[in-house]
C-alpha cells in the first residue's frame, strides 16, 4: 500500500478515536457516575473539561510539531491519550475522572492538528483532496457512532471498556506512524509565543468552555456571561499582542488568503449549524420521539452511510466544478437537508427520516472535505503548521457554538410556548436556526475567486479576455506583423 494511502489512514484511525472518544461516554454518564458516586450533572463536567483542554492546548500544537517533528509529536500524542483513557477508565472518584480527560484532552490537542499536519507534508497537493476525504469520515462517523456505541458497550459489558478499546487502537497508530510517516522537523523552529500562549489559552479556554456549558444547566448565568465575556476580553487582548509579535501561536495573517479567509470564516457558520445536528438529533429521537439511546443511535448513524459515499467522488466533483461552485450551492443544499429535520413528528416515517439523513449526509461530507482542502490550498510549507493550529482552533469553537446555539434555540421555543416538558415540537425551529446559519457559510464561498483552490482540486482554469483587451491585443499584433513585413521590404 502505497503512502498515499495509508498515511491518511493513520490519521483518520486516530482522529476517529478523538471524536468518537469525545461523545461516546454520553450515554454512559448516569453508568458512570454511579460507579464512582457521584451525579450524572456533576459528571457532565468530564465532558466540558476535555473540551476546555483542547482549547487550550491546540494553539501550542504547530509549534511543538516544528521544534521535535511532526511524527514524534503524532505519536506522543496518541500515547497521552491511551494514559487518558487508562486513567478513564481506572478512576474511582470525580477528581480521578477529571483530571484523566484533562489528560485524554491534552492528546487530542496535539493529536488533530498534528495529524493534519503529517498529512499535508506526506501528500503532494495534487492527491490532497482524496485524503482529505479520508481524514474527513471520522469527524463525521465518530459523533453519531459514539452514542449508540457506549450504549451498547455500557449495557452489554461494562463503562471501562469504553475506553479500554482505545488502547490496541492507539498501539496499531502508533506502530504504523513510525514506520510510514518520515521524521520531518522544522530546521529553524520559531520562538514559543509564551505570552500568546497564555492570552489565547484564556480566551480560547473561556470562549469553549462558556459555549459548551451554555443551555445545559450546569453553571449560573452570571458565571456564563462571565466566562464568555472574558474569554471574549483576553481573546481581543490575544489578537493585540499577535500583531506586534513576529512568531504568534495563532497566526491571523494567514487569513489574508482569500482560500484560508473563505475555510475560516464560512467554514465557522457552517460548522457551527452541522455541529448543532449530533446534538439535536439524539435529543429528538429519545425526548421527543421516545427512543431508546441504542436506537436513537442507530437512526443517526444512517448519517455516517452518506458520507462514506462521498468519499470516492468528492476528488472527481471538486476537479469538474471547482470549489467556489461546489461549495456556494453544496452549502445551501447541506442546510436544507439540515433545516428538513425540524419537519420531523412522531408520525414520519422511519424509512423517510433515513433517506433525508443518508442524503444530507452526503453533501456534508463533500462540503466538509473541500472545507479542509480550501484551507491549505494558497499555503506556503513552511507555514503549514500555523495554518492546521489555526483551522483547528476555529473548528473547535464552531462545534462549541453550534451545541450553545441549538441548546438556547430549544429554550427559548420553551419559553415562548410556555412549555414545561421537552417534546419534540421544541425541536423544530433550533434545526432552522442552526440550518440558516450554515446556508450563511455560502456567501464566503461565493465571494472566493473563480479559481480558488485549483492547485489542490486539479481544475483547468480558463482566462477570459475581455473583448477591448482582446481588440487591443489584436490591434498590436497586427502593428507588429506590418512593421516586420515592412522592414523585410
Amino acid at each position: 500500500m502505497t503512502k498515499d494511502r495509508v498515511i491518511p489512514l493513520i490519521v483518520a484511525t486516530a482522529l476517529f478515536m478523538e471524536n468518537m472518544d469525545s461523545t461516546v461516554i454520553a450515554t454512559s454518564l448516569p453508568a458512570i457516575a454511579a460507579d464512582i458516586g457521584t451525579s450524572p450533572l456533576t459528571l457532565k463536567l468530564a465532558i466540558t473539561s476535555y473540551l476546555l483542554a483542547l482549547a487550550v492546548f491546540i494553539p501550542a500544537s504547530g509549534w511543538t510539531a516544528d521544534r521535535f517533528g511532526a511524527r514524534k509529536v503524532f505519536s506522543a500524542a496518541i500515547a497521552v491519550f491511551m494514559v487518558g483513557s487508562i486513567g478513564c477508565a481506572m478512576a474511582s472518584s470525580i477528581n480521578d475522572f477529571v483530571i484523566a480527560r484533562v489528560v485524554q484532552g491534552l492528546g487530542g490537542a496535539m493529536m488533530t492538528p498534528v495529524g493534519r499536519l503529517v498529512l499535508l507534508r506526506s501528500i503532494d497537493k495534487s492527491a490532497l483532496v482524496n485524503a482529505m476525504a479520508w481524514v474527513t469520515v471520522p469527524a463525521l462517523i465518530g459523533p453519531v457512532i459514539g452514542p449508540p456505541l457506549g450504549g451498547f458497550i455500557t449495557t452489554y459489558f461494562s463503562w471501562h471498556w469504553i475506553f479500554l478499546i482505545n488502547i490496541p487502537i492507539g498501539i496499531v497508530g502508533i506502530v504504523m506512524a513510525q514506520r510510514y510517516i518520515d521524521p520531518i522537523r522544522s530546521e529553524n523552529p520559531d520562538r514559543f509565543d509564551l505570552v500568546g500562549m497564555v492570552l489565547s489559552g484564556l480566551g480560547l479556554g473561556g470562549l469553549a468552555f462558556g459555549l459548551s456549558v451554555a443551555g445545559l444547566g450546569l453553571v449560573p448565568w452570571p458565571a456564563l456571561v462571565a466566562l464568555i465575556g472574558g474569554g471574549a476580553l483576553f481573546t481581543v487582548l490575544y489578537v493585540r499582542h499577535a500583531r506586534r509579535t513576529d512568531s504568534p501561536v495563532l497566526d491571523f495573517s494567514l487569513m489574508r488568503h482569500p482560500t484560508m479567509y473563505a475555510s475560516i470564516m464560512g467554514g465557522f457558520l457552517f460548522r457551527l449549524g452541522i455541529g448543532a445536528l449530533p446534538f439535536l438529533l439524539p435529543l429528538l429521537m429519545q425526548l421527543g420521539f421516545g427512543l431508546s439511546p441504542f436506537k436513537s443511535g442507530l437512526v443517526t448513524f444512517t448519517s455516517a452511510l452518506g458520507s462514506m459515499g462521498m468519499k470516492a467522488l468528492a476528488a472527481r466533483v471538486i476537479r469538474t466544478f471547482g470549489f467556489r461552485n461546489i461549495m456556494s450551492v453544496n452549502a445551501l443544499v447541506s442546510a436544507v437537508f439540515l433545516a428538513a429535520c425540524a419537519l420531523f413528528t412522531v408520525s414520519t416515517p422511519l424509512l423517510l427520516i433515513v433517506i433525508i439523513l443518508i442524503v444530507g449526509g452526503f453533501f456534508r461530507s463533500l462540503q466538509f472535505t473541500a472545507l479542509n482542502t480550501l484551507a491549505y490550498a494558497d499555503i506556503e510549507p513552511a507555514k503549514m503548521s500555523r495554518a492546521t493550529t489555526l483551522v483547528s482552533v476555529a473548528q473547535q469553537l464552531s462545534v462549541s457554538a453550534g451545541v450553545a446555539v441549538g441548546a438556547f434555540s430549544v429554550e427559548a421555543t420553551m419559553a415562548w410556548t410556555h412549555a414545561s416538558e421537552l417534546t419534540a415540537q421544541e425541536f423544530g425551529p433550533a434545526f432552522v436556526v442552526v440550518g440558516v446559519f450554515a446556508a450563511l457559510s455560502g456567501w464566503f464561498f461565493f465571494r472566493m475567486p473563480a479559481d480558488a483552490g485549483y492547485q489542490v482540486s486539479g481544475r483547468q482554469v480558463v482566462v477570459v479576455t475581455p473583448p477591448r483587451e482582446a481588440e487591443a491585443e489584436e490591434a498590436a499584433a497586427t502593428e507588429t506583423a506590418t512593421a516586420r513585413d515592412q522592414k523585410l521590404g
